[in-house]
């Protein structure tokens, strides 16, 4: 499907967010629409790059600008500096989180009943906490993303169908933290599956991850299996749900 894309500005309180949109071309009817959630990386071409997958796929997906201005991480110090300072105000992240919903939806291309998300790693954490807040979202997907909860959401607050994309050998989000997420998403009578993948690291979706690894001493790296099977699993999701 051909598809065109732009960069695109919007406010989130008086900040200034430099997202990244693609959309089939020449839309003559509404297409559901995806908010895509970066690694703690921030913006980056890999981003992007999903984002016009997702596009060739028949929706309206965005790569959301987290940091404001369209910052871009030079290092794991800046990195771990910038995610944590969203993490530590999560009331500036939801705000930032909710101002790319909703230019996601004023776009004339978007069916606005029909929104979606995912995220990688960092971003990963944040589409699952909009779902444990209860925001309109029909499907959320986490591909190697953290799993503890910034929210203490109650039962019947996520209505949200949600994937969760593990690997198995990643030491930064640990078999333990998974199944404390699962008796989480019990607990809440959330709908919810977990996919993971034998000998898959942290980052196994991309194909920078292990030379990053390499170069700063971080257990992360690419799989390509667990990457080709965790994006046909999102297709069917999202095909499902949006």
């Amino acid at each position: 499907m051909p598809i065109e894309s732009a960069r695109v500005a919007y406010s989130a309180g008086s900040t200034v967010m430099k997202s990244f949109i693609s959309k089939p071309e020449k839309a003559e009817f509404s297409f559901p629409g995806v908010m895509v959630f970066p690694e703690w990386w921030g913006l980056t071409e890999y981003l992007e790059l999903r984002t016009k997958q997702l596009a060739e796929l028949g929706y309206v997906a965005m790569a959301v600008d987290m940091y404001g201005e369209g910052k871009i991480a030079s290092d794991p110090a800046e990195a771990g500096s910038l995610m944590n300072g969203v993490l530590s105000k999560m009331e500036d992240g939801e705000a930032r989180v909710l101002a790319a919903m909703d230019f996601l939806k004023s776009q004339s291309e978007v069916d606005a009943n029909r929104l979606g998300a995912i995220g990688y790693c960092f971003g990963g954490a944040i589409v699952l906490h909009a779902a444990r807040k209860g925001w309109p979202l029909r499907a959320v997907a986490s591909f190697h993303g953290a799993l503890g909860a910034n929210h203490q959401a109650k039962s019947g607050d996520v209505h949200t169908k949600i994937l969760v994309c593990h690997g198995e050998a990643d030491a930064m989000v640990t078999s333990e933290n998974v199944q404390e997420f699962s008796r989480e998403m019990d607990r809440l009578g959330a709908d919810y599956v977990i996919k993971t993948y034998p000998d898959a690291l942290h980052g196994f979706t991309n194909p920078a991850t292990t030379a990053l690894g390499q170069k700063y001493g971080i257990p992360v790296g690419y799989n390509e299996s667990a990457d080709r099977q965790s994006w046909e699993e999102l297709k069917d999701f999202l095909s499902e749900h949006l």
